[in-house]
């Protein structure tokens, strides 16, 4: 088990969840992203999809949306294409893809989104 400090709940600890509490780390301490502004397992819509991280804005618009694969798991664009889902309902202007071992980060432009070199910090999020 593992205390999730955005569901404010001892979870239990899979691979998948690791990372996740390993990206809310980056977040939180890189990204400078505040911890009550970011939650987790958020559901989304009817289709029962749930989007591992999302980074609110400070007027709690969505700003960024994380999907957490196993360390196993390779980013390819089905990966992509599921972060993707989550954009057409959250409109972000992030998308990150990370499995603990490798993490891309998308920032959407006029033509669609485009691959970044590194983390945005949280003001540029907003």
């Amino acid at each position: 088990m593992v205390w999730d400090p955005l569901r404010k709940k001892e979870v239990p600890l899979t691979p998948e969840e690791k990372v996740r509490q390993w990206f809310i780390g980056v977040l939180r301490d890189n990204a400078g992203v505040p911890v009550h502004m970011m939650m987790s397992e958020v559901g989304l819509g009817e289709r029962a999809l749930r989007a591992d991280i999302v980074v609110y804005g400070r007027d709690a618009s969505p700003l960024t949306v994380v999907e957490c694969k196993r360390p196993e798991v390779q980013l390819d664009t089905a990966v992509l294409e599921q972060a993707l889902k989550y954009y057409g309902i959250l409109k972000v202007k992030y998308i990150i893809i990370t499995n603990g071992t490798a993490t891309y980060v998308f920032k959407r432009g006029e033509k669609g989104f485009v691959q970044e070199k590194s983390l945005p910090q949280y003001g540029q999020m907003l």
